[in-house]
């Protein structure tokens, strides 16, 4: 391998060297504030949901079923309607996302993230003056076109400007952006909803804000070198590889692999979509759908949409449950700047299990038994003394359901001791989703895929969860009205089953080049039958 620098780990995979420089810190968090775009849809549109001035607006009858719901609270915001106000955005964003996948190797990561901002500032404004449903709607397709590109981008983007030793902090910081808009988002929603008849307006023209901090920020950072090596720009590529890695390193090593790794591309003409097809690329395929599909069964996604209404459905007044929504933003942000803090230390794994075990005792803390007390320790002792992470939690998403199906539905509230208690446990979860799964989704993804079917992976990743996105919007008001509390439980299985695959399929990546992923490939006890270590395979450490 050209000037392939010492090994990490002894594992075999190169370091680069170069250090923590300025140029560096700010390209990526300039690039990362993409995020903000996904965050503060996500809260303002949860939020805007529950307003009254906005339901008396564009679903009059609706709020009429609101303030005479009397038989079942688990169905009184059941409205394909205005679901179809959320889901909308998440179907033109896979729209977007596998366009965006298509141009990228010929216009570079960065045009596309200028695109996506510029999409999502005029969505924004459109929704901001909405007259109608079919003006809104128009509104949440052009900020779903926005997200898609920006999604399909910026998290490879950070993963190939970050240097290896720090990769993990740098791509987190898109998931730390995200739960910052989406923190933003419900302290506007909070403070607009006292604001009669056009409060919801201010909540989504606002959207034009982080819009706009996205289009700038993305205008001032150069292009990745391998998208600028992709198209033919070497120079530029050097020189902006140069300038994040530090005047004193020697680059040589670290970009004579990325013209490899792209002439390599060159010399397959095949289109990504279909290379990542073949066998060779077969746990690339994998985790491309595996990861954004386990991520929407987290059930946190339906949450952070709909946590308001959720707070509502419970007992919470329209203020406690804006600010409860508020409360779980800060849970957030707790959860990722952990994450991102611990990633590059401790790796990944480590990562997915303890927040797979926190989550599932969450879901699980709401459904069958009356005491939540004596549930609760039950589960935690059983926890401790088998130290099963996992388990733990799958029994929190267990406690929520029993809750639930004890003190809520026909037409009764929720006592507010276990209201809070549910509160209490959301947040948690919340947590320990950013702290996994939250993070994770956008790291291991953004990282992992050889150059010649990054754009593929990363767009197939990105469009299959935010079709999953567009299901689930649409669907969990419905599934929350027939399952009512069996929701979390719905929701628990399917968190032992992503635990049990992430601990067992999904390499430890922890400082390894993104041109030496192969190798780790190469080397896991099942990937290693379909993954050839062509690179490494006469070297020794």
């Amino acid at each position: 391998m050209a000037g392939g620098g010492f090994l990490l780990n002894g594992a075999g995979a190169p370091d680069y060297g170069g250090a923590l420089t300025v140029p560096v810190v700010v390209t990526c968090l300039m690039a990362a504030s993409g995020g903000l775009i996904f965050g503060y849809d996500i809260g303002i549109s949860g939020g805007v949901s529950e307003m009254e001035s906005f339901l008396k607006k564009f679903f009059p009858g609706l709020l009429k079923t609101t303030r005479h719901a009397s038989k079942d609270v688990y169905c009184m915001y059941n409205d394909q309607a205005l679901t179809a106000f959320t889901s909308s955005l998440y179907a033109f964003g896979m729209v977007g996302t596998l366009v965006a996948s298509r141009v990228t190797r010929r216009v570079g990561r960065k045009a596309i993230m200028v695109i996506g901002g510029s999409m999502f500032l005029v969505g924004s404004l459109v929704n901001a003056a909405a007259a109608n449903l079919a003006m809104l709607i128009v509104g949440r397709m052009m900020l779903g076109l926005g997200l898609g590109f920006s999604g399909q981008a910026t998290p490879v983007y950070l993963a190939e400007m970050s240097p290896p030793r720090w990769r993990g902090g740098f791509i987190s910081a898109f998931p730390l952006f995200i739960s910052v808009g989406y923190l933003v988002a419900n302290l506007i929603n909070y403070g607009t909803s006292r604001i009669p008849e056009w409060g919801w307006r201010l909540s989504l023209g606002l959207a034009a804000v982080p819009a706009a901090v996205m289009v700038l920020g993305a205008v001032l950072i150069t292009d990745t070198p391998s998208s600028l090596v992709l198209r033919g720009k070497h120079d530029h590529a050097r020189a902006a590889l140069q300038r994040v890695r530090g005047k004193g390193v020697d680059v040589d090593a670290e970009f004579s692999d990325i013209l490899a790794a792209v002439e390599h591309d060159r010399r397959n003409q095949e289109g990504a979509f279909r290379r990542i097809l073949r066998r060779e690329y077969r746990p690339y395929l994998v985790m491309a759908v595996a990861f954004p599909v386990f991520l929407n069964l987290t059930g946190v996604t339906v949450s952070a949409f709909f946590s308001p209404i959720l707070f509502r459905t419970i007992g919470f007044g329209s203020d406690a449950a804006l600010m409860g929504a508020i409360i779980l933003g800060l849970m957030n942000i707790g959860g990722i700047i952990a994450s991102g803090v611990a990633m590059d230390r401790y790796g990944r794994k480590l990562l997915f299990a303890i927040g797979g075990a926190l989550m599932f005792t969450c879901q699980a803390c709401n459904a069958y038994n009356k005491d939540l007390r004596i549930y609760s320790g039950v589960c935690i002792a059983a926890t401790l003394m088998t130290r099963a992470r996992p388990w733990l939690f799958v029994c929190l998403q267990v406690a929520m359901a029993s809750i639930a199906g004890t003190h809520l539905g026909h037409g009764s509230k929720m006592p507010k001791g276990y209201a809070v208690a549910v509160l209490v446990l959301t947040c948690v979860f919340s947590a320990s989703f950013s702290w996994s799964w939250g993070a994770l989704y956008w790291t291991i993804p953004g990282e992992i895929y050889p150059v010649e079917v990054r754009s593929a992976g990363q767009g197939t990743a990105v469009a299959l969860n935010l079709g999953l996105n567009f299901v689930q919007a649409q669907c969990f008001l419905a599934m929350l009205c027939s399952l009512k509390y069996g929701v979390f439980l719905f929701y628990a299985f399917w968190l032992v089953v992503m635990t049990a695959f992430a601990m067992a399929l999904v390499p430890e990546t922890k400082g390894v080049p993104l041109d030496s992923m192969g190798h780790v490939f190469a080397r896991h006890w099942y990937w290693g039958r379909f993954v050839k270590d062509h690179k490494f395979g006469n070297e020794s450490t």
